[in-house]
């Protein structure tokens, strides 16, 4: 039997956990059902609290951080916090991040009034489940702990459960039990891997020898095979960074990422063909995955939306490893890990085509067999440099396009600054844009099927203070409607003296991707007849204005710098990234709001696609 100790609480426990799980920072909004367990966490001095003005941002920072460090814990307060707090566990969900959510719920002894009494008390609901119910739907494991002597084995059983399945989890902790005595933490909380018993190898063996067959019936037309690897999200998510490189280098095969795996490894590796988005690709990269490779082999790609691009299906020639099963064509093989796959397609390449027998240059292929059409990269480093040196700094000034801006973002990282960045996208434009930077490995956060508008700023917090990119400065790229759902987190930025960079895409106070989705001939004429708003755009679709910049002034304190900018032509960005280069200069004190002002007609190239062309307009109306 368990001898219980005094000195250890079940706050005790909790904080005790999470410090050994590596956590050094938890995120969240305090409220009396809080406290206790806020007051111990400091008195262990293991974890700082970072105290947000949301708890959507606190969810967001959480999200940011667990991506980076491998996990993250977010704290508030019943129901008023806890739903607040929903939509960023929705999105961790969904996305397979890996997120403890406590929420501190009122006393035992209030829950047995209202049994008793029908006694509602602040933020309780006549459904004592409507918490836990919520949170059944987003999380692996929840827990309601009422019984300290449960509490270790609840709260061990929900950690394991949330490194194991790398999903969020749900804690729910009664008031009065946080300083109520109960065991000290014994075996420590480890991951629990499913395992790899001789009853997956003929799967796997299986799988590979399948994906073997697709490669060697597509060849190109010399009769060589042709495959690109097509690197997604669970590469990061399962920590495979370093196998995927493995993989790439033994091979030789070329490979793209998708916008959810942008910067899973360095993207300097010379066989990175770019980034995959479907028909938002860069037509560069559009051209090389669909058209000159002769087979895709997806390893922890999701086929979402996002990365397909406009795209519903993949074909008959695809490898989609991922969700714990393998796809080959019209063949699936079920239990068939990541982990394992990956070695073992390596080995298996290796023996059938030879240590870098798959090294190709795609570009220089596709331009050496059109070699009569100008438009095509010479090879790999002509398509690099084509990205790099079209944002050099402009002699003459220019209004400011969501192209330009990146452009010049891209040449500005490739060669002016020194410092490391973590670039943070948010949804919609600024994530479009944004996918074509070359970055080094683990440069780039965004979230890509979820897509909560606004998640970026939140996410710049947890992503700064990851212990992994803690060296490095975030830079955010946020549309203006997104910026005006989560602003209130530049406070934590300037709280915590973090030097952000934070790029508010003003497109004239415009949700301009929802006009893409609903109306894109809005892009294609400037008006059309019977709009409410004068240029043509929907109605609902536009924003009040804001100065973004003077947001800063409101944020600052004496001790906390924040600045501000507007710009609108190609001059002033010159200026402004110039100054981000030097160290003494005041807008690199503290976190830095830059007002990126753009034409309302204007969208990123990626999305052309969507635009209909002239005749299509005319095909319409007819």
């Amino acid at each position: 039997m368990t001898a219980v100790t005094r000195a250890c609480t079940v706050a005790r426990y909790l904080a005790l956990r999470l410090a050994e799980l590596g956590i050094t920072h938890l995120f969240g909004v305090p409220g009396n059902h809080l406290g206790p367990f806020l007051t111990t966490l400091r008195t262990e001095g293991d974890i700082e609290w970072v105290g947000t003005p949301t708890e959507g941002g606190a969810g967001q920072a959480a999200d940011a951080y667990a991506r980076i460090h491998g996990i993250g814990a977010a704290a508030v307060t019943y129901s008023v916090g806890a739903f607040n707090l929903l939509n960023a566990c929705g999105g961790a969900y969904v996305e397979q991040v890996p997120l403890v959510a406590i929420n501190a719920s009122p006393p035992y002894e209030q829950w047995q009034n209202y049994r008793a009494l029908g006694l509602l008390t602040s933020h309780m609901s006549p459904r004592p489940e409507s918490n836990l119910d919520a949170y059944r739907q987003v999380t692996v494991d929840a827990q309601v702990i009422s019984n300290p002597g449960l509490a270790p084995g609840q709260i061990d059983a929900a950690l394991t459960a949330c490194l194991s399945e790398r999903r969020p989890v749900y804690l729910e902790v009664m008031e009065d039990l946080w300083d109520e005595p109960c065991p000290e933490p014994e075996v420590p909380i480890v991951r629990r891997e499913r395992p790899f018993s001789e009853r997956n190898q003929p799967m796997l063996d299986h799988a590979v020898n399948a994906i073997l067959t697709l490669v060697e019936e597509h060849p190109g037309p010399d009769g060589r095979p042709r495959p690109i690897v097509w690197a997604g999200e669970e590469i990061d998510r399962f920590g495979l960074g370093g196998r995927l490189t493995d993989l790439v280098e033994g091979t030789g095969v070329p490979f793209c990422t998708t916008v959810g795996a942008k910067a899973v490894v360095d993207e300097d590796l010379p066989q990175f063909h770019g980034v995959y988005n479907g028909h938002a690709s860069h037509p560069d990269v559009h051209r090389i995955f669909k058209d000159w490779a002769t087979c895709r082999i997806g390893l922890g790609a999701w086929s979402t939306s996002k990365n397909l691009g406009g795209e519903q299906c993949v074909g008959g020639d695809w490898v989609m490893a991922a969700n714990g099963g393998v796809s080959v064509g019209t063949s699936y093989f079920p239990d068939v890990q990541l982990e394992q796959l990956l070695p073992a397609l390596q080995d298996a390449l290796v023996k059938a085509y030879g240590s870098g027998g798959l090294t190709a240059d795609y570009y220089a292929e596709a331009h050496a067999h059109h070699g009569a059409l100008g438009d095509l990269p010479a090879d790999v480093e002509h398509h690099r440099a084509s990205l790099r040196t079209s944002g050099s700094p402009s002699r003459h000034a220019e209004r400011l396009t969501y192209d330009g801006v990146f452009d010049r973002i891209n040449h500005f990282l490739g060669h002016e600054t020194r410092q490391d960045w973590t670039v943070v996208s948010d949804a919609a434009f600024s994530l479009i844009g944004s996918m074509n930077l070359s970055l080094p490995a683990g440069g780039f956060l965004s979230q890509v099927s979820w897509l909560s508008i606004g998640w970026s700023v939140g996410a710049a917090t947890g992503a700064a203070l990851a212990p992994e990119r803690g060296h490095a400065r975030p830079m955010v790229f946020v549309g203006d409607g997104a910026f005006q759902e989560t602003c209130q987190e530049i406070s934590t930025h300037t709280r915590l003296g973090l030097r952000s960079v934070v790029f508010v895409m003003d497109n004239g106070h415009f949700y301009g991707i929802e006009q893409m989705l609903v109306h894109p001939s809005f892009y294609a004429e400037r008006g059309s007849a019977g709009a409410a708003d004068p240029d043509g755009a929907d109605f609902y679709n536009v924003l009040h204005p804001w100065h973004y910049d003077r947001l800063a002034a409101v944020f600052a304190g004496k001790k906390t710098p924040a600045n501000g900018v507007s710009i609108a032509d190609t001059s002033e960005l010159d200026t402004l990234l110039a100054r981000l280069t030097d160290p003494t200069d005041p807008v690199n004190a503290g976190p830095l709001l830059v007002r990126v002002r753009l034409h309302r007609h204007d969208y990123p190239r990626a999305m052309a696609y969507k635009v209909p062309k002239e005749e299509e307009k005319e095909q319409g109306n007819g």
